[in-house]
C-alpha cells in the first residue's frame, strides 16, 4: 500500500484513495495524485495480494495446466499459479503448495526466475517465477471449480517455447516463465 504523502521519483505525490469494491481477492480503489506541476488527478486501481507460478520440468517436459478463466469464458494453458491469499506466507512457500494442490508434485527445491508486475496501467500485481526441477509425487487439493476441472499436459519444453510465441500459449505468466527458464537451462 502506498503512503498518503509520499513522492516518486518523478515528482508525483499520492494524496490518498477511496475503495470502491471490496471483491473476493481484489479491491478497487480511487487514488488522487498530484502531478509535480501541482495539478489533482485521479486513478482507478486494482489491489491484489500477488500471486506466484512454478514452471515444473521434468525431464524434457513442462508440465502444464488447461483451466477455464471466467473474465475471458476460455480454457487457458498456463504454468502452475496461485495468489498470495495467506497473510505471511514467503513466496515459495505459496509455490510449493500451489504446485502439490493443481499437479500433485511437490517440489524437492524451488529457484527464483524472475518477477514481474502484471498489468501497471491500473493494477498492483507483483508475480513471483520460481523453477523446479525435481519432485515427489502427492494427492492434489483443487482449490475451486476451476482447479476441479483442469486439465495437466505435459509438452515437450521446446514446443512449449515455441508456443510462446506462435499464439499457443496468450498467458502472459506463462509465457514469461517458459522463457526465463529456457534461458536459465540454457535453450
Amino acid at each position: 500500500m502506498i503512503e498518503p504523502g509520499s513522492t516518486s521519483e518523478s515528482g508525483f505525490t499520492f494524496i490518498g484513495e477511496t475503495v470502491l469494491h471490496e471483491g473476493y481477492v481484489i479491491s478497487v480503489a480511487q487514488g488522487e495524485f498530484e502531478t509535480p506541476e501541482g495539478d489533482r488527478i485521479t486513478r482507478d486501481i486494482v489491489h491484489h495480494p500477488g500471486a506466484v507460478a512454478v514452471v515444473a520440468i521434468d525431464g524434457d517436459e513442462v508440465i502444464l495446466v488447461r483451466q477455464y478463466r471466467a473474465a475471458l469464458h476460455i480454457d487457458l494453458l498456463e504454468i502452475p499459479a496461485g495468489k498470495r491469499d495467506v497473510a505471511g506466507e514467503a513466496p515459495e512457500f505459496t509455490a510449493a503448495r500451489e504446485l502439490e494442490e493443481e499437479v500433485g508434485l511437490r517440489p524437492l527445491g524451488l529457484e527464483l526466475l524472475t518477477g514481474f508486475h502484471n498489468s501497471v496501467g491500473f493494477c498492483d500485481e507483483y508475480v513471483h517465477v520460481f523453477l523446479a526441477t525435481a519432485f515427489e509425487p502427492v494427492e492434489t487439493a483443487h482449490d475451486g471449480p476451476e482447479e476441479a476441472h483442469m486439465t495437466i499436459e505435459r509438452w515437450p519444453l521446446d514446443d512449449a517455447i515455441a508456443a510462446t510465441s506462435d499464439g499457443r500459449i496468450t498467458d502472459s505468466k506463462t509465457q514469461i516463465g517458459i522463457l526465463a527458464a529456457a534461458r536459465r537451462l540454457g535453450r
